[in-house]
C-alpha cells in the first residue's frame, strides 16, 4: 500500500472545492477530457456535463473508489476512473481534446519520470489539444529556508521534500518534488509541449507563490 492509499480517505475530506483555476480551464472544454491525478473527482464532476466522455487517473486504489463512489452520488454516467500510472498511461495516443494534471505531478520521484509523465500526456492529447498543470512552488513561504540549505548539501534533487500528513491520528511521510517556475517550464518545453500561459499564486501563502500553474498545447510537432 502506497502512501496515498494509506491516507486517501482523510485527505479526500479536504478537498472538496476545485480552484478557480481550474474552473476557468474546465469552461473551455469539450469532446473527450481526462484529469490525471484526479484524486476524489472534484474536477471530474465539473468536466462531464461539458464533455463527451472523461476519464479520470490517479495512482491510488483507495482514492479511485473514493472518486468512483462520488461520481456514481452524482449520478454522472459519462466518466470512468482508472488506477494507473502517469508515466504509463493506458489511453491511446491523441484520445483526448483536454486535460488537466492539477497537484499530482510534483509527486512523482525523479526528474526523467517527471519528463516522462509530461511526454505521456503529450502523446495522449490530439493535435491541438491542451492541458493545464499544476505544482508546488519550490520558493514559498514555508519551504524557501530549507531549500536554501539542501542547496549547500547536494542531497538528491533540489527540490525534492517529504511532506508529513499529520490528520486523522495519521503521520504518513509523503514525496514532493517542488519546482521553480523555470524549471517547470524547461522541463514542459523538453517534453515537446507549447506553453501558452504561465503564472504563480498564493493559496495559503501570504509572502510568495505556493503554486504554479501552466497552460499548454500540443502542437502537430515538437
Amino acid at each position: 500500500m502506497n502512501e496515498w492509499d494509506k491516507i486517501a480517505a482523510s485527505f479526500a475530506a479536504t478537498r472538496r472545492q476545485p480552484w478557480e483555476e481550474c474552473m476557468e480551464f474546465i469552461e473551455e472544454m469539450y469532446g473527450m477530457a481526462v484529469d490525471i491525478g484526479c484524486g476524489n473527482a472534484r474536477h471530474l464532476i465539473l468536466m462531464a456535463p461539458r464533455c463527451k466522455f472523461v476519464f479520470g487517473l490517479d495512482a491510488s486504489f483507495n482514492m479511485t473508489k473514493i472518486a468512483r463512489e462520488r461520481l456514481r452520488e452524482e449520478d454522472i454516467k459519462n466518466a470512468g476512473v482508472i488506477c494507473g500510472d502517469a508515466c504509463n498511461m493506458p489511453f491511446k495516443d491523441a484520445s483526448f481534446d483536454f486535460a488537466i494534471f492539477i497537484a499530482a505531478l510534483h509527486n512523482i520521484r525523479g526528474r526523467e519520470n517527471r519528463i516522462k509523465a509530461l511526454k505521456e500526456l503529450r502523446r495522449i492529447l490530439k493535435p491541438d489539444g491542451r492541458a493545464l498543470i499544476s505544482v508546488w512552488a519550490k520558493w514559498q513561504d514555508r519551504w524557501w529556508w530549507y531549500f536554501v540549505k539542501k542547496f549547500f548539501l547536494r542531497d538528491g534533487e533540489h527540490g525534492d521534500i517529504y511532506i508529513p500528513w499529520k490528520r486523522d491520528g495519521l503521520n504518513v511521510q509523503r514525496f514532493y518534488h517542488l519546482y521553480s517556475m523555470r524549471e517547470l517550464k524547461k522541463d514542459v518545453r523538453r517534453a515537446g509541449l507549447h506553453i501558452e500561459k504561465a503564472w504563480s499564486v498564493r493559496k495559503v501563502a501570504r509572502k510568495h507563490p505556493d503554486n504554479h500553474f501552466i497552460i499548454v498545447r500540443k502542437f502537430r510537432n515538437p
